[in-house]
């Protein structure tokens, strides 16, 4: 306690970003609130007129870059079309059901296993792996909660701003014989990966993030999360799943493919236009530098 007093007296910035987090006020334009919220997290001020690291270029996309598209691209029900278009329905994970509120939830119409999530946001996802032992109450609550929530507010993330809310259920996917299920982030810049991280572990010991190059070198780099105990194998379907996300990614300065590997079989996740909200250290800061040098702001037009 007394050091984060004495933070508030030495750093005013702090202060008022800590409130801003807690309050989002919608008041303050984008770049006053994106300017606060970033002195206070990433310690220094950004240059607007001269981003260079990934994470301050993802800022001025978050401001500068607002193609009706990404809409669509970030709203996890409605890109499911999209996605089917360019590389078939087969990779997308089958919808179950729909709902504009969570009365709507019906248990009876679900399989024994399945998934509900929010469209518009990050992290409101329920997993039910057993309908009999399954907390439907408390399911109804968190949703509710982040079905009444603009995502965008949080982090001003555009892409978030205008999409309509709603509920879905989605087929339950798991790998045959394992407890974890590994999700390959792929770092797309105008439809070329260039690096990605396996996030895994999240339903067990705790999230791992663990970052490799074109090569499947696993790279010395942290970023919000520890790496895994253990280096993963590159897997059979690794070039195919480059293939996809640089298709998915085709026309597009910057986004994050997400993808599953499912006993051979590949499922898209979902897209993600602002890594982390942008405002998540990498650890080296060389590696931050080295995403932003992939991104190229000089064919956006503000």
């Amino acid at each position: 306690m007394f050091g984060k007093l004495k933070r508030y007296w030495n750093d005013p910035y702090f202060a008022l970003g800590h409130d801003l987090i807690h309050s989002h006020p919608n008041w303050m334009s984008d770049k006053l609130y994106l300017s606060t919220l970033w002195r206070m997290v990433m310690g220094y001020k950004l240059d607007w007129n001269h981003p260079t690291t990934f994470n301050e270029k993802l800022q001025w996309l978050k401001l500068y870059d607002h193609n009706p598209l990404y809409t669509t691209l970030v709203d996890k029900y409605r890109v499911k079309e999209f996605v089917a278009d360019i590389i078939g329905a087969e990779h997308v994970i089958p919808t179950l059901a729909v709902y504009r509120s969570v009365d709507e939830i019906d248990l009876s119409q679900l399989p024994d296993r399945f998934v509900l999530k929010c469209n518009h946001d990050s992290g409101s996802v329920v997993i039910c792996k057993d309908k009999a032992t399954f907390d439907l109450e408390a399911a109804k609550t968190k949703l509710d909660e982040a079905l009444h929530h603009n995502f965008y507010w949080d982090a001003r993330e555009w892409g978030y701003k205008n999409v309509k809310p709603l509920i879905f259920a989605e087929q339950f996917i798991e790998i045959a014989g394992a407890e974890d299920l590994p999700d390959y982030k792929f770092f797309c810049f105008d439809g070329k990966v260039r690096a990605l991280y396996v996030a895994s572990e999240r339903f067990l010991s705790g999230t791992c993030f663990d970052f490799f190059d074109m090569d499947f070198n696993h790279l010395d780099v942290q970023n919000d999360h520890p790496n895994n105990p253990v280096v993963h194998k590159k897997p059979k379907s690794f070039d195919e799943m480059v293939a996809i996300a640089e298709k998915l990614s085709l026309g597009i300065p910057h986004v994050r493919c997400d993808l599953y590997d499912i006993n051979g079989h590949i499922y898209f996740g979902e897209y993600t236009m602002y890594h982390m909200g942008g405002l998540s250290p990498f650890v080296p800061q060389s590696y931050d530098e080295q995403l932003g040098a992939w991104l190229d702001l000089s064919k956006i037009k503000k």
